[in-house]
Parts: structure tokens; sequence; C-alpha cells
């Protein structure tokens, strides 16, 4: 592909588009998961992206390990199979714990078969807006690109099996599935003691008191902003920088606000309504729950 932009953020979507050409080859992705061999005790923690993924590889890795920190990339100890041949990163070598565990992004549809799985969900428009901020100003120069631009590229990606609504539903057509543990974003926020609870368990993983307060506190959003060094994709934005041609020193940060329902003051109705619209379109038809909040309290539920 012939590079329009070298050195500088992108300035537009279709700019976007080239440096995620550039940054991510579909042979290399490939390569990782074929290269992934997979054990029924394995713990894939598969949200879509922006609905919780680091805070689980974060509770999972303190959990097995009992608070280890030692660590420059948490997916470089729970590794991102997608992008591991990309990083240089052997799939299959020992982790530091057991169970092993794995980052991705996929689908069920998708996802390598023969191990466990922990998916959150999260509210579609909380998700938007913190995969907009997560990408402003290390992918796409500050106020380059709108809300609405990022929408409309968003939207379009429907219908393709990579989106969110079709991620979000192929995981609750598994949430019976004893190997999988769907979570909600929003729950994880409410009672953390009991979605790492919920995790250590379904990973085999013994919890008592003292392990339970270590990762109550490693996982709390300040303690994970004070090294949020170690939760800024690190491997990925070197990559970024040597193969997309981004500048050095973007702020990559994952670890940024936390809570739910900040969408609300910076969201455009506009947008907001769009996204209401896929959501009665693509998932209420199918699953029965008008709103995602109607979802969410699905999830509390059966959680019980």
């Amino acid at each position: 592909m012939t590079q329009t932009f070298s050195g500088r953020r992108a300035r537009t979507m279709a700019e976007m588009a080239e440096l995620d050409a550039r940054t991510f080859s579909m042979e290399k992705i490939m390569e990782s998961i074929k290269a992934y061999r997979p054990r029924p005790t394995d713990i894939i923690i598969t949200p879509f992206g922006k609905c919780g993924t680091t805070w689980l590889q974060q509770t999972f890795h303190t959990l097995r390990t009992r608070g280890d920190m030692d660590f420059d990339d948490i997916s470089r100890v729970v590794p991102w199979i997608e992008t591991a041949a990309m990083v240089g990163i052997d799939i299959n070598a020992a982790q530091r714990g057991e169970p092993r565990g794995f980052k991705s992004h996929a689908s069920w549809n998708e996802v390598p078969k023969g191990a466990k799985y922990v998916v959150s969900l999260r509210d579609p428009k909380d998700a938007f807006v913190s995969g907009y901020r997560f990408m402003e100003g290390w992918y796409f120069e500050p106020g380059s690109i709108s809300y609405e631009e990022w929408f409309d590229a968003r939207s379009g990606r429907r219908g393709k099996g990579r989106d969110y609504w079709s991620h979000l539903l192929s995981w609750w057509n598994q949430r019976n599935n004893p190997d999988v543990l769907l979570l909600s974003y929003e729950h994880m926020v409410d009672d953390p003691a009991l979605a790492i609870a919920r995790l250590a368990a379904f990973s085999g993983i013994e919890l008592d008191d003292n392990v339970l307060q270590l990762a109550l506190e490693r996982t709390s959003l300040p303690y994970m902003l004070r090294y949020k060094d170690r939760f800024d994709d690190a491997m990925l934005r070197e990559l970024s920088e040597t193969a997309g041609g981004l500048p050095r020193g973007s702020d990559s940060a994952k670890v940024r606000k936390g809570g739910a329902g900040g969408h609300v003051q910076e969201l455009p109705e506009a947008v907001s309504q769009g996204l209401d619209v896929i959501w009665a379109s693509d998932v209420a038809a199918e699953t029965g729950f008008a709103d995602y909040a109607s979802l969410e309290a699905e999830i509390r539920r059966l959680a019980c």
C-alpha cells in the first residue's frame, strides 16, 4: 500500500484505515491463531475492545500469582493471541502461573476452541466513547476525526462478524455454556469482590481473604493508574511506531477513568440515537431485550 503519511497520526478515517493495514498483518494474525495449542484449563479473556479486558487480565494474573507485578506489559504475561506473532511472543511458551491465561477480542465464532472463556459485556455507548478516546492522541490527531465519523466507520463493520453487536450476540448465545463465564462491566464496577470470586472459581484458583484483598487493591482504579505504564499496550505501541509509522511517545494507556455511564457527558445525540437504532435492529430482535440496561440486568440475575 502506498504510504500517504508517515511519522504523524491519522487525520481522516481513510488514513486510519491505511494505518491499520500497515500495523496489523492479517497473515500474522492467522499465524498466531493457528499456532496456539489450547488446553482445557486455559483461560481466554475475550471481551470486545474497551469492555474490561485489561481489568480481567490484571485480575486473573494477580489471582494466579498472588500479586506478581514484574512485567512491562500485561499482555506479555497474559498474551494476546491474535497479535503474538507480530510482537514476537511464543504463544505456547510457559507462563508464570497456572492456569495459563490469554487475551483475545474474538467472538465465539472465531475464538480457538478447547479452552475456557471469560467475557465481559459493556454498554455500547460507553465502549464507543472509550474506544474513541483510546485512539485519540495515539492513532489519530485530537480533534481531527469526529464522533460522527467514528460512528459511521464502526457501524459500517456490521455484518462482517467483527463488530461489537456480532461479538455480543455470539457470547450471549453461549451464556449457559459451562466453559463460558459471562460478566458485565457495570457489575464488575459495582461489586468487584464478587467478580474476583467468580473469576477465581471459574479458573480453578483457590481464593482466600488475603488474595481477595490483594486483588481488590491491585485491580482498583487508583492502583492501576499508579502503574499505568504496565497497562498501556507497550508492545503494540512499539509495533504501531515501527510498522505503522506513528510518532513515538503517544499516550496509549488503557487505564483512564473507569466507571460506567460516562458517555452521557460527551456522546453527540445523533450518535447516541444511531447506537439505539442498531441495538433495536441487531440485538433486541434476537435477544428480546429492548436496551443494554435490560440485558445487563439479566446478566446480574444469572450471576445469583
